[in-house]
């Protein structure tokens, strides 16, 4: 396959959750040009049936609900499976996984170790052919994504990170058409603000947007495709770790987009949203506490990447609109017990996961404890990033001989508008 397949057309239309408003996808399109940052776009592909393409690979095997004009290469789908042992472990009798990540045996192959590829390959194969230098920010792992989707695919991009995420970046064998500029001192939340200010510099530069990327969400979707068509069934719980929620956003359009192919009448799955104890900016909305979005956040939490204060909460269409039709609920797991989750799972299972996703787990278990969750509901836990570990143990030194690296920066963040790189 060629690095870069035909340039096609849209099967789609965006459709605003706000207002209605149906536009034509331009593949940078992030916001409707009515209602703006107040409501979300969907993607609207009119009567598509649930037709998985045998003959396509990774996530194009789920193409006819993805807003791509091509196939990019190099993409892996999740791999869903039935988990006896953990769910015997829960106290579940019909738990399932949805695993993204590096574990060969299981074909999956994300090099980045997180289900941020999923995105990564579905943002790239919606963009238009020199469409620009993209800009996006990460608290790591969608940069790590990205940097790894850009070998196969390489578009000009500038990625801004909290300096604390250069751990993950810096070893992802990438091309030589990004850069990555790294925030000392810097939260998730300053990398977002400092990435907007290079996107408004100049027409040369166009933002990725986050979770108002519909390429986003629908390549984050094929969670919930490739767990239908292995489980033949939705769950009844999907469970998963979040920071701005395009996932658990993507988890329920899917499962409405299915329902309404196949003509069921279930509910969708009720989504278990999880994130750090000791700051949960989205648990604190859902139960009537104030957060302060312009207070500083906390550099030490468990998983970085769940920290972001301004998610689209009350966005319609968003964390609230989906929470509440999916009579939802958002959980949260200390250091303690996500560690203890993480040793479980690779003892179980014989794989790493990622913090994130284990604090998805140690949340899914306190739930099983609560009677939250019954003993015997269909429960998918969407393991969001695993073996990373083994996969550096097994493959950098190799790749960093036949790839290059991304160019670092190192910017400080306090000098004003006039920071020079360091």
């Amino acid at each position: 396959m060629t690095t870069r397949a035909a340039e096609g057309t849209y099967s789609h239309r965006l459709a605003c959750t706000g207002c209605g408003l149906r536009i034509v996808d331009e593949g940078t399109t992030l916001k409707c040009p009515k209602c703006a940052d107040a409501s979300l776009l969907q993607t609207d592909y009119g009567s598509q049936r649930f037709r998985p393409r045998p003959t396509a690979s990774g996530i194009f095997r789920y193409g006819f609900w993805l807003p791509a004009r091509r196939e990019v290469p190099g993409s892996s789908a999740p791999h869903v499976y039935r988990s006896e042992r953990l769910g015997k472990a829960l106290g579940l009798s019909d738990l399932w996984v949805s695993f993204s990540g590096y574990w060969p045996e299981r074909d999956c192959r994300m090099h980045s170790g997180t289900f941020k590829e999923l995105e990564a390959y579905s943002v790239l194969a919606r963009l238009p052919q020199n469409a620009g230098t993209m800009v996006l920010a990460s608290a790591g792992n969608t940069a790590a994504a990205f940097l790894s989707a850009f070998r196969d695919f390489p578009v000009p991009s500038v990625l801004v990170v909290p300096e604390c995420a250069l751990p993950t970046v810096s070893k992802i064998p990438t091309n030589t058409c990004a850069r990555v500029i790294a925030l000392a001192g810097a939260t998730y939340n300053q990398a977002i603000a400092y990435s907007k200010r290079i996107a408004a510099a100049g027409p040369e530069f166009f933002e990725e947007g986050g979770v108002r990327n519909v390429g986003r969400r629908d390549g984050l979707a094929t969670v919930t495709l490739a767990a239908y068509e292995e489980m033949g069934r939705l769950p009844d719980y999907y469970v998963q770790a979040v920071g701005s929620g395009a996932g658990a956003i993507a988890a329920h359009e899917a499962a409405l987009r299915i329902a309404r192919s196949t003509d069921q009448a279930a509910p969708p799955p009720r989504l278990l949203l999880c994130q750090n104890a000791a700051y949960a900016p989205l648990h604190d909305r859902w139960n009537h506490t104030a957060v302060d979005p312009h207070a500083p956040t906390p550099l030490d939490v468990y998983a970085p990447e769940l920290v972001n204060t301004t998610p689209p909460y009350e966005t319609p269409g968003g964390i609230r609109d989906i929470l509440l039709h999916s009579q939802g609920d958002v959980l949260v797991a200390g250091a303690r017990k996500a560690d203890e989750a993480a040793t479980a799972f690779e003892a179980l299972e014989g794989i790493d996961i990622e913090r994130p996703a284990a604090v998805a787990l140690a949340c899914l278990r306190e739930a099983v404890l609560r009677r939250q969750v019954p003993h015997d509901a269909c429960v998918l836990l969407n393991v969001t990033g695993g073996g990373r570990r083994r996969y550096r143990a097994e493959r950098v030194t190799t790749a960093s001989r036949r790839h290059r690296y991304a160019c670092i920066d190192i910017l400080k963040i306090n000098d004003g508008p006039n920071a020079q790189l360091i």
